[in-house]
């Protein structure tokens, strides 16, 4: 993915979104793929956000200094991104509407997983808080179930 406003080369779908949290989908994709890298070993090179991301490496230097900026990640210089409390809050809750919309799309609509995975990443910026609340519930209830709706 790439981000103009974040000096990226590539727009593409969904760039732009702001969302519930007032960060934009580029942020919340950064901050996403850094808490993704980090699950292996705690720190993430700019080299590794921009291949997980197709971006060109100064892209990728822009907008971690956009996120340091709003106390999201910390880098010394040219060193490794570290996501901060804050940051690591607002990536845990990305993935968790990512990894429910992807869910519900294959369990509950039967689309392909790499679809899913698609659609999922350009929901997951547009839909509300109170929309993932009601979808998290039906959920639970449709899989405690067995598949069946409760009522």
């Amino acid at each position: 993915m790439a981000w103009a406003h974040l000096g990226g080369s590539r727009p593409r779908k969904g760039v732009g979104l702001v969302v519930n949290s007032d960060l934009s989908s580029s942020i919340e994709d950064y901050l996403e793929t850094i808490l993704l890298l980090s699950e292996k070993d705690g720190a993430v090179r700019v080299t590794d956000i921009a291949e997980k991301l197709d971006i060109a490496k100064p892209s990728v230097t822009a907008a971690v200094n956009t996120l340091k900026e709003k106390g999201f990640v910390t880098q010394e210089r040219y060193g490794r991104v570290y996501l901060t409390p804050v940051g690591r809050e607002h990536a845990l809750r990305v993935k968790r509407r990512h990894k429910t919309l992807r869910n519900f799309l294959i369990e509950i609509l039967g689309v392909s997983e790499e679809t899913a995975e698609k659609d999922a990443c350009l929901m997951e910026h547009a839909v509300s808080s109170e929309t993932m609340e009601k979808l998290m519930l039906f959920l639970e209830k449709t899989v405690s179930s067995g598949g069946q709706k409760s009522d």
